[in-house]
């Protein structure tokens, strides 16, 4: 009898991904946009609570992925190409390196004022994460899509 220990890893990972793509949709088209719409005075102190708030949301859900994902370098399902999942691990890599080089510096510049530049630039970067995680679940589902009709 097989261990179906990676495809449990291999699902707990994908949902991981699927949770952060819908969400970074939500963020790329509501939510980063509306930052314009926050009272410029008052803005400071709203981005300071954004970044809090949201770190809470993603760090586990983040971790989780990356965690899985390296697990599956390893233990990974019969079907699934060991070169598949490290091009969406070094997709991950990407997000996170966009993430650490590009998104958050944005956040801690508007930490101290909003700037209509600064805002641009998080909105039109923040655009390698969204393609990224997208890139990375339709991957992802087209190899469950293939674990379940082999």
């Amino acid at each position: 009898m097989n261990s179906p220990w990676p495809e449990a890893v291999f699902v707990v990972h994908l949902g991981a991904t699927l949770f952060m793509t819908g969400l970074i949709w939500f963020v790329q088209v509501v939510h980063y946009p509306l930052f314009a719409e926050v009272d410029t005075t008052r803005f400071p102190r709203y981005e300071v609570l954004h970044s809090q708030r949201t770190t809470w949301v993603v760090s586990v859900p983040m971790l989780v992925e990356v965690f899985t994902g390296v697990m599956l370098l390893g233990v990974h399902p019969a079907g699934v190409p060991v070169w598949g999942l490290m091009v969406a691990l070094g997709v991950l890599a990407i997000i996170w390196i966009s993430t650490a080089v590009l998104q958050v510096p944005c956040h801690t510049l508007l930490t101290q004022q909003f700037d209509r530049k600064i805002h641009a630039r998080l909105v039109r970067t923040n655009w390698i994460r969204t393609i990224g995680w997208s890139a990375r679940a339709l991957l992802l589902l087209w190899y469950c899509l293939s674990l379940l009709c082999p």
